[in-house]
């Protein structure tokens, strides 16, 4: 059933998003007077699962779901309808347009999404606000383990001050200028004295290779929350509310430094210590070889207290813009990283998407994840690649210049180009994710 329902939110945003896209496409080409043939959700190679015709277009569904098109008359797409381009240029075919028109055509879609975008983020910080961590709340500092940040020079308990000179209000703030701003430094408060700290410039590739995303977490205690009266340690004397001081005579103060101790020692039958009340107790715990030790801890905003930014209805859409440039701006600063041997490894398919969906039904989570897909699918789009809407922007802008309007051979082999490159992509990005769910 959860899988069901992952499946269910992924169709549904992926088809507002389609379907938008495309009007933006398919608006201004009929306010041009530019005849569209179809109107398709998903393609429809051989046949379609659903299609009508009203005046001279073919709205449809198709069987594939690897996104969706409008097909208009006069124009190289990826229907390679050379039959249609051989004949002489009709006054409602897209090649009969002034330029100006025919970018506009070309880059409704992607204005759509980027619009669309900021739209439902504002709705979300509307209806849900924003839940942030501030730094400030973190008065134990940070927790790092046995992480890539321990290996960069962080130790737990240190406050964050500044990153590359900058002061980071929240705990998303900082993980990110860490991962997307190439910073050479990071300032900490550890002890009561200042330190900087130097960051390797292949840190984010070595973060993005180890799947590390969230390198800065708040420390927090290792308090049982809850451990099942059937559960192995339950019978070697693990309670509720004992907060573990030790494992195998090695301290923990904080969850991140347990996690790393369990690690340590997985498999084994092991000396605790915790705390109960006022008393200390040494307990012969057996830990898994997951390295778990079979109870379910106090979550960190049990300890630390978050923050919810509110809007009213009017400044919720320049808030809503705003988290859409920003969510854009650290796209395009993370889209870098793809071309790195680690990032390359990291590209998924749909069901790397499918993963970002809760197993509940989350609406909030659903709205703002779509928005995001939107921001991104505008910035994919606009790429100047052949076949994606960048790739007839770059075309359209060389002949603006020039003057000069590309031959139609030129715009079918760019055609081809670009499609064999997408959907080399789209087999490479899925494949990873294959790899992953069969390997990993």
């Amino acid at each position: 059933m959860d899988v069901l329902i992952i499946i269910a939110q992924l169709i549904l945003s992926l088809s507002i998003l389609v379907i938008l896209h495309e009007l933006g496409h398919f608006v201004p080409a009929r306010l041009f007077k530019t005849r569209v043939e179809k109107f398709y959700l998903f393609f429809d190679p051989w046949f379609s699962l659903f299609k009508v015709k009203k005046g001279d277009t073919e709205y449809g569904i198709g069987w594939l779901p690897l996104g969706g098109y409008v097909k208009i008359s006069g124009m190289v797409d990826e229907s390679m309808d050379k039959e249609q381009m051989a004949q002489p240029p009709q006054p409602w075919e897209f090649r009969s347009k002034p330029a100006w028109q025919r970018l506009i055509i070309m880059v409704g879609g992607v204005t759509v999404n980027l619009i669309l975008g900021m739209l439902l983020y504002a709705m979300v910080l509307f209806v849900w606000g924003k839940e942030v961590l501030p730094i400030k709340n973190a008065e134990n500092g940070i927790m790092v383990g046995d992480s890539l940040a321990y290996a960069a020079g962080f130790r737990s308990g240190d406050k964050l001050l500044e990153v590359n000179g900058k002061k980071p209000y929240t705990f998303q703030e900082a993980n990110l200028a860490l991962l997307l701003d190439n910073p050479t430094f990071v300032k900490v408060m550890r002890e009561g004295q200042e330190v900087s700290i130097p960051i390797a410039p292949d840190f984010a590739e070595k973060v993005i290779d180890q799947r590390e995303p969230k390198l800065f977490f708040p420390a927090f205690p290792a308090i049982v929350k809850q451990i099942d009266d059937t559960a192995t340690n339950f019978k070697a004397g693990l309670r509720n509310n004992d907060r573990i001081l030790a494992v195998a005579e090695t301290s923990t103060p904080w969850f991140a430094d347990l996690q790393t101790e369990l690690k340590k020692n997985k498999g084994k039958s092991t000396a605790v210590q915790v705390l109960r009340g006022t008393d200390t107790l040494s307990l012969n715990l057996q830990i898994s070889p997951e390295g778990l030790i079979g109870f379910m801890p106090y979550p960190p905003d049990h300890y630390i207290k978050t923050e919810t930014q509110t809007y009213g209805f009017l400044a919720a859409f320049p808030a809503g813009i705003n988290e859409g440039l920003e969510t854009l701006n650290n796209y395009v600063k993370q889209f870098k990283l793809v071309f790195t041997p680690a990032g390359a490894k990291q590209v998924g398919g749909f069901a790397a998407i499918a993963k970002q969906f809760d197993k509940d039904w989350d609406w909030r989570q659903f709205w703002a994840f779509t928005a995001f897909l939107s921001i991104v699918l505008a910035f994919m789009n606009i790429l100047p690649i052949p076949a994606l809407d960048g790739g007839h922007v770059v075309f359209l802008l060389w002949e603006m210049i020039t003057g000069r309007k590309p031959s139609e051979k030129v715009l079918e082999k760019a055609q081809l180009i670009g499609m064999v490159l997408l959907l080399s992509l789209l087999v490479y990005a899925n494949g990873n994710d294959l790899y992953k769910w069969l390997f990993k």
